[in-house]
């Protein structure tokens, strides 16, 4: 992926995620407390919340609050009672998008997600208009300066790996579903720190935005992850790192 790298998106969307970190703090809690509700507070047998956990950890989520949060959805407390529901559709410049959301109340939120994409010129479309599109993939990212491209070879692609490629400053390492945890085990078994870790939708063909299309389509995807309850976002835009570095510039 010369000239447009997952990896400067990552950083940009790190950037903003770091001036709303309150915010970001509220849904890893929510993703918490409905995984440990669900299937148990023992991430060793609940791989979903094992998954959230590590979502909190890459937002530098303190383990204190961590806690709570498993302690609060494993408990007998009552409290809200999330529903998980996913929507699709597209978004600016014919950008496929999935949100994954928890919702204590669907009406309001479909309300406003559809208020969002069509503020945006986008359009909230039926169940599978899009998801087609995409592919559930184990995503991690490594700074380079961490590893060399023959050791993490090795590392990796003995734990399951399916593909190491060069974005420029990191490694991006992609595995199958199945395959995601022994990964990233065997990278932190190795010592080494990940920047970003995570199951993601990968689309199978990518949409270039280029132009004044650049900013409408990052503006409506901030627009979006913003919203309370909007726990993932995923698209197929392919943004030019050139465009991404002056925006961040």
């Amino acid at each position: 992926m010369a000239g447009h790298s997952k990896w400067a998106n990552i950083r940009h969307r790190k950037g903003r995620q770091d001036a709303k970190r309150s915010k970001i703090w509220s849904k890893c809690s929510r993703a918490i407390i409905v995984a440990a509700k669900n299937g148990g507070g023992d991430p060793a047998m609940n791989l979903t919340l094992r998954y959230a956990i590590d979502e909190a950890k890459a937002a530098n989520m303190p383990k204190d609050t961590i806690q709570k949060a498993i302690d609060k959805g494993s408990g007998d407390g009552e409290g809200a009672s999330y529903e998980e529901i996913r929507y699709e559709g597209y978004g600016p410049a014919g950008v496929a998008v999935m949100l994954d959301l928890l919702t204590d109340n669907r009406n309001r939120t479909a309300s406003e997600v559809r208020y969002l994409f069509e503020k945006y010129n986008g359009n909230l479309g039926a169940t599978g208009c899009v998801s087609y599109m995409f592919e559930q993939k184990g995503e991690i990212f490594l700074e380079k300066s961490k590893i060399d491209e023959e050791a993490l070879m090795d590392l990796a692609l003995e734990a399951g790996a399916e593909d190491i490629a060069d974005e420029g400053e990191a490694w991006h390492i992609t595995t199958a579903p199945s395959d995601y945890t022994a990964v990233r085990d065997a990278l932190e078994a190795a010592d080494l720190e990940i920047d970003s870790a995570t199951l993601a939708m990968v689309p199978d063909n990518h949409v270039a935005v280029e132009g004044n299309d650049v900013q409408k389509v990052l503006t409506f995807i901030e627009m979006i992850e913003d919203h309370d309850d909007v726990q993932k976002l995923h698209h197929n835009a392919e943004i030019d790192d050139e465009a991404m570095a002056a925006l961040d510039g």
